[in-house]
């Protein structure tokens, strides 16, 4: 016989950082969000991401030229130099159809994201929510207000997704939205879930791309490590996959 979980009490008082810290998490994220705001050209972009990937990676300022006659040295400055994202190319460049003028403005935020998640503040889940929250503004089609995304949420284009009010996006979750993705109000996508908006067709011996647009609607709920195909439409509070009956 089945049985159903009960739903688990929310913590009275959430984790919380201390009064010192969060007035400089807050700090930091407003000034990140003001000088995105302030400057959207590809090139001073990247130069911000570059100062502050820096200092969060190396823990010193960006400063001078490296040394790079030395072959006991060539390491760090393999890591010194891909910290900028002018030096690292992303998946979606190789991709046919790239809008290159809304991806190059885009580009070291998504350089940005990642980094930010593979760094050990990544794991700090007040502030990531935040930041990630602060980018998303800057790179999404559309970003709501209260939305909750996990470390590890791995983004393709950026610009073509759009994500409303209260939407969750759990840990690990693919959004490839080279076709479009479209997350309503309040919907809930699980931990490792991969969705798409793009298929392959094959023609002869050559393979062609189907760009789908993804619709999952409001108060939807996508289950953990499901996947979700290209140009699938998601009703209004529907269930994919298994789902607890409460909200997490």
């Amino acid at each position: 016989m089945a049985t159903h979980p009960k739903p688990q009490p929310v913590a009275a008082n959430q984790p919380h950082p201390t009064p010192e810290a969060e007035e400089v998490f807050r700090r930091w994220i407003r000034f990140l969000d003001e000088e995105f705001y302030r400057h959207r050209s590809p090139e001073r972009r990247a130069e911000i991401v570059r100062d502050q990937l820096y200092q969060l990676y190396l823990g010193r300022p960006h400063g001078g030229k490296p040394n790079v006659t030395l072959s006991s040295e060539l390491p760090v400055n393999v890591l010194g130099l891909s910290l900028d994202p002018e030096n690292v190319t992303l998946e979606a460049e190789y991709f046919g159809g790239l809008d290159e003028a809304e991806f190059a403005i885009r580009k070291p935020l998504l350089w940005f994201w990642k980094m930010f998640d593979r760094s050990p503040i990544g794991l700090n889940l007040w502030l990531g929510m935040r930041f990630r929250c602060m980018l998303g503004r800057h790179i999404f089609d559309h970003m709501g207000s209260g939305v909750k995304i996990h470390n590890g949420v791995d983004l393709t284009y950026g610009y073509k997704l759009s994500v409303g009010d209260g939407a969750v996006i759990h840990q690990g979750v693919l959004l490839h939205d080279r076709g479009g993705i479209k997350i309503g109000k309040n919907a809930i996508i699980g931990s490792f879930a991969r969705v798409f908006s793009h298929s392959y067709s094959n023609i002869g011996a050559e393979e062609e791309v189907k760009l789908q647009p993804t619709t999952i609607g409001d108060g939807a709920r996508i289950g953990s490590h499901e996947i979700i195909m290209g140009g699938t439409n998601i009703g209004a509070g529907e269930v994919v996959g298994h789902y607890p009956a409460y909200k997490v």
